[in-house]
């Protein structure tokens, strides 16, 4: 709950400093639920990039910008509509979830006893974490590091031709 209210702060928040900080906070509180999940490598991710290199960039971008943000006028009503729409929609498809701990889930039953005992065989590697880290979830691991590394070639990109452009001037 504490969560969404600071996600509608943020949202409301004119001043851009302020909402930089308010994001950070939020990624925060965000690495804070992943380890009350048990979810301790998605924390530290969440709190390297979500509060940690976001956070920076965030404020890099602002230095050169202004820190007020600017009225648009008038609300856009179809992209309010559609953004309702598919909120409704990831609300209703959450109904069909599992309820949260429920040891007949198909991810206790199915998955979670074959990673446990057939991960030292089929992977010989004796941290559980590590072999579905680095061999179940090799692809998805190496999609993340891709996106991850592409996100920072970018906004280094970014930086040099802005640097670039205020030497031209």
């Amino acid at each position: 709950m504490f969560l969404v209210v600071m996600a509608v702060t943020i949202a409301r928040q004119q001043n851009l400093f302020a909402a930089v900080m308010l994001t950070g906070i939020f990624s925060l509180l965000s690495a804070a639920l992943f380890v009350i999940l048990d979810a301790v490598d998605v924390a530290f991710t969440e709190a390297a990039v979500g509060a940690g290199i976001a956070t920076i960039l965030m404020l890099a971008t602002l230095a050169r910008t202004d820190s007020r943000q600017r009225d648009r006028g008038k609300l856009n009503l179809p992209a309010l509509i559609i953004c309702s729409a598919c909120g409704v929609l990831l609300v209703v498809a959450s109904f069909d979830f599992p309820r949260f701990g429920d040891a007949t889930s198909p991810a206790y039953t199915h998955v979670a006893p074959r990673y446990i005992l057939d991960s030292p065989t089929e992977v010989g590697i004796p941290n559980m974490v590590t072999s579905v880290l680095a061999s179940y979830r090799g692809y998805d691991t190496l999609g993340e590091v891709t996106v991850i590394f592409t996100a920072g070639i970018t906004v280094l990109a970014l930086i040099g031709v802005a640097r670039n452009r205020d030497r031209e001037e």
